[in-house]
């Protein structure tokens, strides 16, 4: 030891390291967790430099921050890590076999060859991976984080950004979610300069990040990223004291990026004296360095440590070589976009029913599941005391509770996030939009995290979106649109959208049960028309099933929502001639077999709906059926919609607009030919 202290003492260390009393083990154990991503990484760019993967993001120089927070947490305590936080997954002891063969698109690695890096997670590891947008994970954080306090378990949840994305609004929205609802949730911003080539004065115009903390009523604490019993200090101490006083915290570690943003990008637009700067504070060698000045770390030891990991990569190298790659089949891949729902139709228990509104059953749907759920939480704005916009849970919280059923701030994305965190930790969450026309805010949250969650490694995300929808109220561009295409596009999702109370309440039932992501359209116009008699029992209708309205001879009018109502009204002024009218239910997916077995029978097909006719949901199902009915057909199939523009405010221009007036002659046009 002493040979290696002396020779130790002709470096200079360039970062002070305070030991805090804490015992050689530890120190140690910090060192070789540091160890193992460095090492890992130094053979990464070996391999691609080789061909033998295809992409990596280099963490070199940062991997005290995703070490330190790791070794600080309790194992159980979940963290969503970015694309520099290897270090994270090292320290968590995912096998390194699995973690190679992630980042080689093999088929034992996390996503089964669908994503690559760290887009994926592992509850088994408590880590939740990021999806390329950024900023996301921090609103699934406070997910992980409310269902935490519900649950009264006193742990944190560590969420990663970078510098850049903190620019992005699920950076501002998730915070803000976190400290209104007091969420033990560490927001760590790794502040290392650049935003792929953008440079920080280009990126923020605020000084440092830790001056944002006054603007959320959040405390803010900046550590040396390269530091790693600083970052491990601050972390440990400030995730005892946030186990007892939940609250978010924002930690800006300051450190810098030494490789590119990926290789292949290279580092050319970085001004070399950074460089040289920030090689002098290396989190390893520093730290290496001061360990062999206080004398508990020898060559020797150093040395065997490094070749017992090189050991390890090596060893799990070659077993990930040696998995396969992924067979492609169609059925798993399409399958394996949804969880696992076999779902069993739950009758009401008795035959009693009371004659209810369209928003009567919604909210007897959703009061009743909140009763056969315990582990289910109502969210969206003014849906507490006030009782949203249009009264659906008026009541709920004196009977549930201000913690399961929660006003939010105006901040869509965040909030349909949390429902994410909600459902990795086991919970359902029902997510209102005060108008669907909001949805815009939170579409990278449905469409791109849990719509494809399942599919990229196994999660269920589940959570039903209610949407108040559609036009007929003169309420404008804004308070009017039908998206419900939006989402008929996206797999992962489901889309259900009931035209009566009683499919209302059966379906919304039947929506929660399912641990799939569910958008769930409710005619604004529908709330408070005519009422029917509703089961006053729980029970839940088939998805994905579809209804005969009326049924007929002559005529099949596939539809949904209020188009259905429109259609009936309009046969009802033809004589003579009788249709199926065919109401959908459930969108996405939609019934082929009930559409199928109707135009068999009529040979003539009316497709209508309340949405704009260019890309509607119609558009789809004409195209299906000319293709696989066409020997039935004694017509073209038609179909008719809304104008293509935007939805006008006064009620002459709206009544021009929707379909309505425009059914009837486009079914006596089709009977005639």
């Amino acid at each position: 030891m002493e040979n290696t202290t002396a020779n130790a003492a002709e470096r200079k260390l360039h970062i002070h390291f305070d030991r805090h009393n804490y015992s050689e083990a530890t120190l140690l154990g910090l060192y070789r967790a540091l160890l193992v991503p460095r090492l890992i990484e130094e053979k990464m760019l070996i391999l691609l430099r080789q061909g033998r993967i295809s992409k990596w993001f280099s963490g070199i120089g940062q991997e005290a921050i995703s070490v330190g927070v790791a070794e600080a947490l309790e194992a159980d305590e979940y963290m969503l890590p970015l694309h520099r936080n290897l270090g994270l997954f090292t320290s968590r002891k995912l096998p390194l076999d699995r973690l190679f063969a992630q980042f080689q698109g093999k088929t034992l690695g996390y996503t089964k060859g669908r994503d690559r890096s760290f887009h994926f997670g592992t509850n088994e590891h408590h880590i939740v991976g990021m999806i390329s947008h950024l900023g996301p994970q921090l609103g699934v954080a406070d997910g992980i984080a409310l269902a935490n306090l519900l649950q009264k378990a006193p742990k944190v949840t560590v969420a990663f950004t970078g510098d850049g994305g903190t620019s992005e609004g699920d950076f501002h929205e998730s915070l803000n979610v976190a400290a209104v609802w007091n969420l033990p949730v560490i927001f760590v911003i790794e502040n290392n300069g650049y935003g792929l080539s953008t440079p920080s004065d280009e990126q923020f115009k605020c000084k440092q990040f830790i001056d944002k903390g006054i603007g959320y009523g959040m405390e803010a604490v900046q550590v040396d990223g390269n530091n790693i019993l600083e970052v491990y200090h601050t972390v440990r101490k400030l995730a005892e004291n946030m186990r007892k006083k939940p609250r978010p915290v924002i930690l800006e570690a300051m450190t810098f990026r030494m490789r590119g943003h990926e290789e292949a990008s290279g580092t050319k637009y970085v001004p070399q004296h950074l460089f040289d700067m920030w090689q002098q504070k290396d989190p390893i060698e520093n730290y290496e360095l001061f360990l062999q000045l206080i004398g508990i770390l020898s060559d020797d030891e150093n040395q065997k440590m490094r070749a017992d990991i090189k050991a390890e990569i090596e060893d799990g190298l070659e077993k990930a070589f040696a998995f396969p790659y992924p067979t492609a089949s169609t059925e798993l891949e399409v399958g394996d976009m949804y969880a696992p729902f076999n779902q069993i139709v739950v009758n009401p228990a008795s035959e009693a029913t009371t004659p209810k509104r369209l928003v009567d059953a919604v909210s007897d749907g959703l009061r009743q599941s909140m009763a056969k759920y315990d582990k289910m939480v109502i969210m969206g704005q003014d849906v507490a005391e006030y009782g949203g916009v249009f009264k659906v849970t008026q009541g709920f919280v004196e009977q549930f509770g201000n913690e399961r059923v929660r006003n939010t701030p105006l901040c869509e994305s965040a909030i349909v996030g949390a429902g994410l965190g909600l459902a990795i930790k086991g919970w359902k969450s029902v997510v209102e939009m005060q108008f669907a026309d909001f949805v815009s805010e939170a579409m990278t949250q449905i469409i791109n995290n849990l719509a494809k969650i399942h599919y990229r490694w196994g999660q269920n995300a589940d959570v039903v979106v209610r949407m108040p929808t559609g036009a007929g109220v003169a309420a404008g561009p804004f308070h009017s649109q039908s998206n419900e295409a939006w989402f008929f596009h996206t797999p992962g999702l489901k889309v259900v959208y009931p035209s009566n109370p009683a499919d209302a309440k059966g379906l919304l039932c039947a929506a929660i049960e399912d641990p799939n992501p569910v958008i769930f359209f409710e005619h604004k116009a529908l709330y408070r028309a005519a009422e029917e008699p509703v089961p006053n029992d729980y029970y839940t209708l088939p998805l994905g099933k579809a209804r005969l309205h009326t049924t007929g001879s002559d005529l099949t009018i596939v539809t949904y929502g209020m188009a259905v109502h429109w259609a009936t009204k309009a046969m009802k002024g033809i004589t003579d001639y009788s249709a199926d009218i065919v109401d959908l239910r459930t969108l996405l997916p939609w019934d082929k077999e009930t559409v199928l077995a109707s135009v068999k029978k009529t040979n003539k097909v009316l497709v209508c709906h309340e949405d704009c006719l260019t890309g509607g949901v119609g558009a789809e199902i004409a195209a299906w059926i000319a293709e696989n009915a066409f020997q039935y057909l004694d017509a073209p199939v038609m179909r008719e919609g809304s104008l293509d523009s935007a939805v006008p405010f006064t009620p002459n221009l709206e009544a021009n607009f929707l379909p309505e007036q425009r059914i009837k002659s486009k079914i006596e046009e089709l009977l005639s030919y």
